[in-house]
């Protein structure tokens, strides 16, 4: 089975005929202030409004009911992550309030780190699990960093999950076959600039992903 891309941090339409036009399975695009990818509810409407036959997905971190209610009116979504800190409890009430599927992104530096994973497999529906984010960082996610993928080497988790973090497409086959990941999720890795995506790379980087020849669990 080939492997699912994510292409994340899209912020024009151009970036998402190329992504779409490479195979990717899953949009994502940032509803967080703080990032050089962030959208607002109207831009992320118009980007995607074209956009069918693909996951399309909502990036958020620690939003409140509000936010939540102001992008969910205005752009159909069909998965919603969360990259801050939320609970289980938060997870949970997302998910039964508004009624989509969620992906609660755990940070991971240590193989230590993957044990904040056991608490959401109730409440969530996938899990990503990407680098924990520099010292000094003002965002949680998009900041090249990568982990040891090797930590997810034999890891037995019953939800889906996505790899992130620090991946490009020189070294994503590679992150597949050591890490075993049946999805990947890529944002500044696809960019010539932060939040300006580059269609060759995207291109490049969705043709090694699907290329790849890792193992299936």
């Amino acid at each position: 089975m080939s492997v699912e891309v994510k292409i994340c941090g899209l912020t024009d339409g151009d970036a998402v005929d190329a992504a779409l036009q490479a195979g990717a399975d899953y949009l994502g695009l940032v509803f967080f202030a703080r990032s050089p990818r962030a959208v607002t509810p109207d831009q992320a409407a118009e980007i995607l409004q074209f956009a069918d036959d693909v996951t399309k997905v909502g990036l958020f971190v620690d939003a409140d009911d509000a936010l939540l209610d102001s992008v969910l009116g205005t752009v159909r979504l069909d998965l919603l992550q969360f990259h801050g800190s939320e609970t289980p409890e938060r997870i949970e009430r997302v998910r039964l309030e508004f009624g989509l599927p969620v992906m609660k992104v755990i940070p991971v530096s240590t193989a230590a780190d993957l044990e904040a994973a056991t608490a959401f497999l109730p409440v969530a529906d996938r899990l990503l699990f990407d680098a924990k984010p520099p010292p000094g960082a003002d965002r949680p996610g998009g900041n090249a960093a990568r982990f040891d993928w090797s930590i997810l080497q034999g890891f037995q988790c019953p939800l889906p999950w996505m790899l992130a973090g620090g991946l490009d497409p020189a070294n994503v086959a590679e992150a597949i076959r050591i890490s075993g990941a049946g999805a990947v999720d890529v944002s500044s890795g696809v960019e010539s600039a932060p939040g300006v995506k580059d269609p060759e790379r995207i291109a490049e980087f969705i043709r090694a992903a699907k290329g790849s020849a890792a193992s299936r669990r």
